[in-house]
């Protein structure tokens, strides 16, 4: 049986606050802006893994730094007010910190506007450290951000952590880091999406990690 952590770290959109609807309204007004044909929001949730510095060359070439000015302008502006709640991610992070858990994020949401959507949260005060895109030398999938998100706690990468989150780039990032990944998804993981990087512990949702964390 798998242990209880000594430290969690999250992914955070999607995970712990639904973004969609953000991240699609900043993405189609840069895809628009761009000259490109606009997603729609299901393409939105199966092309966005990887963070914008990543992304957006791939997406928009010698101009990706226009379409970057153009996605954190519309961001900004919208992403506090329409921040959601993932059901069930409060109690979730109270489960975890009353079994004394250390708990961090590592996000590709840029980092300043990471920490400032868990402050208007009020949930600053979960975590140890909140790591988004550009806070490393490397984004997610990548151990650098693992490794920052740790901190100073004094607890290594490895099987004492647990890495949640809802795609399979946050289950490469466990890997990676030799965490044990766990996977908060309504679907059952599929071998064609997630191949090599297969979680330990998958969970419909929020309240599910919940009650499992309440077991131990």
């Amino acid at each position: 049986m798998i242990r209880l952590p000594r430290a969690v770290l999250f992914d955070w959109d999607n995970t712990l606050v639904d973004t969609w609807p953000v991240i699609h309204d900043a993405m189609v007004c840069t895809l628009e802006a761009m000259g490109h044909a606009p997603w729609t929001l299901e393409e939105t949730r199966t092309r966005v893994r990887k963070s914008l510095r990543e992304a957006f060359p791939e997406l928009f070439g010698d101009r990706w730094e226009e379409a970057r000015d153009v996605f954190y302008g519309r961001f900004r502006a919208i992403h506090l007010e329409k921040l959601v709640l993932q059901p069930g991610a409060e109690a979730l992070l109270e489960a975890f910190q009353a079994r004394g858990c250390y708990m961090g994020v590592v996000s590709n949401k840029m980092g300043d506007h990471l920490r400032r959507e868990a402050e208007h949260l009020g949930w600053s005060r979960y975590f140890g450290r909140l790591v988004g895109a550009t806070d490393a030398a490397r984004d997610k999938p990548a151990l650098e951000p693992v490794v920052m998100a740790l901190g100073e706690c004094g607890i290594p990468p490895g099987s004492d952590v647990w890495f949640v989150g809802d795609t399979w780039i946050d289950m490469q990032c466990a890997h990676v880091a030799g965490c044990i990944p766990v996977l908060i998804c309504s679907d059952p993981p599929k071998v064609s999406e997630f191949k090599d990087f297969m979680p330990s512990i998958h969970v419909s949702d929020c309240h599910e990690l919940a009650r499992l964390v309440t077991s131990y």
